[in-house]
């Protein structure tokens, strides 16, 4: 596993003649997000609508769908996700063959996917998926690896992840005991599901600042 940086991944990337599926992964927290849109935007300085991202949370299961199946306290886990549609949208960005495919997004402010939040049409070039489960060595994640051209792990010491999660549900004004059960019954195990689990990718990027310390 090649460690990297975006603009050295551009660089791999931009002159690329035929459809691409880039997936990036990494722990909750890692910055994997954030990445993704800095390698659309750089790609997309290269050459216009070159890139497009269609991230893995817009398969969040709904919270009243969680609840009913009793796992809504466990939100952000493998099993809550619908893997079977985020399957079939990556193969068909991976077949190419259609004028547009529209993708789903996760609207953190309402806590929900909304569908068709974006289209990505047949030239682009290069789609990049990211999200926490994309290399998992389990079924059936598995089966979704073989769409993926170009891996990237975002690698992330576990005490800065840690930190950065404490800091995220802070600025939701969730109180020290909230934050406490969030950390040990979803986080901190699904980090270690990540970073213990996650197949090795083509490249790894590193991203250990840690997080701005508030008074």
């Amino acid at each position: 596993m090649k460690t990297i940086s975006i603009d050295e991944l551009v660089g791999e990337l931009k002159d690329s003649q035929d459809r691409v599926i880039v997936a990036v992964a990494g722990a909750p927290a890692s910055g994997k997000s954030t990445i993704a849109e800095k390698l659309v935007e750089r790609l997309n300085e290269y050459k216009d609508g070159l890139a497009a991202a269609a991230p893995m949370d817009g398969f969040h299961l709904d919270d009243r769908l969680l609840k009913a199946k009793g796992i809504f306290d466990v939100k952000g886990a493998p099993d809550t996700f619908d893997v079977g549609g985020f399957k079939s949208l990556v193969e068909r960005l991976s077949q190419n063959v259609e004028v547009e495919i529209n993708v789903p997004l996760f609207d953190r402010d309402l806590e929900i996917s909304r569908a068709g939040a974006r289209s990505i049409g047949k030239n682009v070039k290069i789609v990049v998926i990211e999200g926490n489960y994309l290399l998992l060595n389990k079924s059936p994640w598995t089966d979704i690896r073989p769409f993926y051209d170009v891996t990237v792990f975002i690698d992330v010491p576990q005490d800065v992840l840690k930190q950065r999660l404490i800091q995220r549900w802070q600025s939701y004004d969730y109180t020290p005991a909230m934050i406490e059960k969030k950390l040990n019954v979803t986080d901190m195990p699904n980090v270690e599901l990540v970073v213990m689990q996650s197949l090795h990718a083509d490249f790894k990027i590193e991203n250990v600042q840690k997080p701005h310390q508030t008074n």
